[in-house]
């Protein structure tokens, strides 16, 4: 089945709606100034974000970001990349676009002059977590994004979701994802923290959120 995408069909956007693969790729190189994020998967199609995201979405993101960067400012050691909203696709089958996805240790994707702006997952690795936040896409994120990632072989997937202040730490094993407390990958990381980080954020802002988990996480380094 192929979707017309008019750009007033507003109910295009934010649902999953059956597409081939083609449909998928005249949405990604539409010429439009107006981007979106885009996910396929067993010829569903998923755009989010027309319009531009919310304050919520946007702050709380923006957290997510600061608070990975952080981690990795106290473990130096570790080789690492951190990319927000870029485009990959394993051509043909499945294509994502996350808030922010983190790659650890070895063989980080990089820019080649001259080639596509995508990821491809044919060639570059998927990355060791993947963060989505949500403010009004709870259940895709939790079903249809889960299950996509998880297709991916994506080790570790967080759900944010900012209005509630939830987090949801997921761990793959034999491709599905398990629910957890905290984080296999990111020391000292539980979903509790994550969703007091979110509430400081609501109650001040995403600055004062990051300097409050700084002072979490000397805090454990002490204990230990």
């Amino acid at each position: 089945m192929t979707v017309a995408f008019e750009k007033d069909q507003t109910l295009l956007y934010r649902q999953w709606h059956p597409a081939t693969w083609q449909d998928y790729e005249k949405l990604r190189d539409d010429p439009s100034p107006d981007r979106v994020q885009l996910f396929f998967f067993e010829n569903l199609l998923l755009a989010e974000n027309m319009g531009g995201e919310s304050l919520l979405h946007s702050e709380a993101r923006e957290l997510l970001s600061l608070i990975l960067g952080l981690w990795l400012i106290r473990h130096p050691e570790i080789n690492s990349k951190i990319l927000g909203r870029c485009l990959m696709e394993k051509v043909g089958k499945q294509a994502v676009a996350p808030d922010i996805a983190l790659y650890l240790g070895d063989n980080l994707p990089r820019y080649r002059e001259g080639e596509s702006r995508r990821i491809t997952l044919d060639r570059d690795r998927v990355s060791d977590l993947v963060v989505e936040v949500v403010d009004t896409t709870l259940a895709s994120d939790l079903d249809e994004k889960k299950h996509l990632y998880a297709e991916l072989n994506v080790p570790e997937y967080w759900v944010i979701e900012a209005k509630g202040a939830q987090a949801f730490i997921f761990f793959l094993q034999e491709r599905r994802y398990f629910r957890s407390e905290k984080s296999n990958l990111l020391r000292n990381f539980t979903d509790s923290l994550l969703s007091q980080a979110i509430e400081q954020m609501k109650a001040e802002s995403n600055i004062s959120a990051v300097l409050w988990l700084n002072e979490q996480l000397s805090l454990s380094l002490e204990e230990s």
